[in-house]
């Protein structure tokens, strides 16, 4: 599965996809979005968590412009509903995916990022929609996804002056969950990702699907959805074998 330009290192239940368009910042192309769309659809059998990274500094800088520039109206409202289409396996594909990020994290690179589970951003980390600077508008999702960590006032000031959030400020915000040194965002998402990979399939799923899509419901249907996999977790041999763990002062193997 892997290629030039998505490279796929698998080491146990982790999997590594390292964006690799050397001299232009990861930017996404047809090429490279087809081959994260063929990962999500059909991950390795044993895979349990993915790290999504970039390399030569940076984790993503967006759409190529040079192919935006190719398309018609009708071209353009289907490409973006297939990003849509492969951010949406992304974030529900069932597999927790953490993003180590650094450099540019920028337009689609946000966008992506954003459908990530877990983000860890390094110092040169630069988030920013520039969008409106190139007399456009997002297409991947952000206003969706960003809107909602950033809430819609403050997106729509982002997008408006081009502003860029560092690293720390991202982690104010919540663009990233952990703001860590030079070097030290890919050592991390290796950590947390062995970690991720030891808890129960079902739970990791169960919060993968269930969180976001509460979080669109009223008060009343989300705690019924909230029980509802409460009932199915806690009934599964994984909570019995969690429990027993417990009891017994071990650490549990899940299925």
């Amino acid at each position: 599965m892997t290629s030039d330009i998505l490279k796929i290192d698998i080491e146990g239940p982790i999997a590594t996809l390292t964006m690799n368009r050397p001299g232009k910042r990861n930017a996404m192309c047809d090429e490279l979005l087809d081959a994260i769309d063929t990962f999500f659809s059909a991950p390795p059998e044993g895979v349990r968590v993915v790290i999504l990274t970039g390399t030569e500094g940076h984790y993503c800088s967006g759409l190529d412009l040079s192919e935006h520039v190719a398309r018609n109206a009708e071209g353009t409202m289907r490409h973006s509903r297939n990003w849509h289409g492969v951010m949406d396996k992304i974030q529900f594909g069932g597999l927790p995916v953490i993003s180590a990020m650094y450099g540019a994290v920028i337009g689609g690179g946000l966008e992506m990022a954003a459908a990530t589970h877990v983000r860890i951003s390094e110092p040169s980390t630069i988030f920013q929609l520039p969008e409106g600077m190139r007399g456009i508008f997002v297409g991947g999702g952000a206003t969706v996804r960003v809107g909602r960590i950033l809430g819609a006032d403050r997106m729509c000031e982002m997008m408006l002056t081009g502003r860029k959030y560092n690293s720390d400020e991202g982690l104010a915000l919540g663009l990233t969950h952990y703001a860590v040194g030079e070097g030290e965002a890919l050592a991390l998402a290796q950590k947390l990702a062995a970690k991720i990979a030891k808890n129960a399939t079902l739970s990791n799923y169960m919060m993968i699907q269930a969180i976001s899509r509460i979080e669109d419901m009223s008060k009343a249907d989300g705690l019924f959805m909230e029980s509802m996999c409460a009932a199915v977790s806690q009934t599964s041999e994984d909570a019995e074998e969690g429990l027993k763990a417990f009891l017994e002062k071990r650490v549990p193997v899940f299925r």
